[in-house]
């Protein structure tokens, strides 16, 4: 927790710069009972969405499962395979949480501070913070706040669909974050790049 406080202290909120011509999406799955982790990061045309590159990793587990912990649990695997990616990306989605994290620590904003590429948490589900309800059609966002701070949002991307929790990884400010997980989010609730990384990671492991 005090590792996470320090490392919090280096994350980069700033105006996303240069062109995004392509989107990386990860996510993790694990298998013999939690002891092996497999990550996934899916490369995508930022205009088209259409995969360009996958690539995964298989390690062991070295940090058990604690709440509020857990990207010491997933980012080493997740930077991985980010890193084995044929180009860098331009930007990257993390299935999980940014500074939307009691500590301003989630796993999108540890993997920011390794990669150093402008990252986005785009979270299925609340960590901390409280906010008020999201309307119900694609576009409506609402923030989310823990303690008076604006943590993140969340955002409806699809109608009467539950909504995502989108904070900043770290080199974007937040409306860089609800910006590009509405553009990513073209025809699923997930961002296209997350749900790629999803479905390979979760055919991996079904193997």
């Amino acid at each position: 927790m005090a590792l996470q406080r320090d490392l919090s202290r280096h994350v980069r909120i700033e105006p996303l710069t240069g062109p995004v011509r392509t989107v990386a999406g990860t996510d993790c799955s694990f298998t013999h009972a939690g002891r092996r982790i497999i990550a996934a990061a899916v490369l995508c045309d930022a205009a088209t969405m259409g995969v360009i590159a996958t690539r995964h990793v298989e390690r062991p587990c070295r940090f058990p499962y604690v709440p509020g912990l857990l990207s010491f649990r997933e980012a080493p695997a997740v930077i991985a395979a980010v890193r084995a990616l044929p180009d860098r990306p331009d930007l990257l989605l993390c299935d999980g949480q940014g500074i939307a994290h009691p500590r301003r620590l989630g796993l999108a904003a540890h993997v920011a501070l390794w990669v150093d590429i402008p990252t986005i948490g785009v979270a299925k589900s609340r960590l901390t913070g409280d906010h008020r309800p999201v309307g119900r059609r694609r576009g409506c966002r609402v923030q989310l706040r823990d303690g008076g701070e604006v943590i993140g949002a969340v955002v409806r991307t699809r109608r009467d669909v539950k909504p995502l929790f989108v904070s900043v990884g770290g080199r974007v400010t937040l409306a860089d974050a609800v910006r590009w997980t509405l553009r990513c989010a073209r025809r699923w609730r997930l961002t296209e790049p997350t749900r790629q990384a999803h479905r390979r990671v979760t055919a991996l492991a079904g193997r």
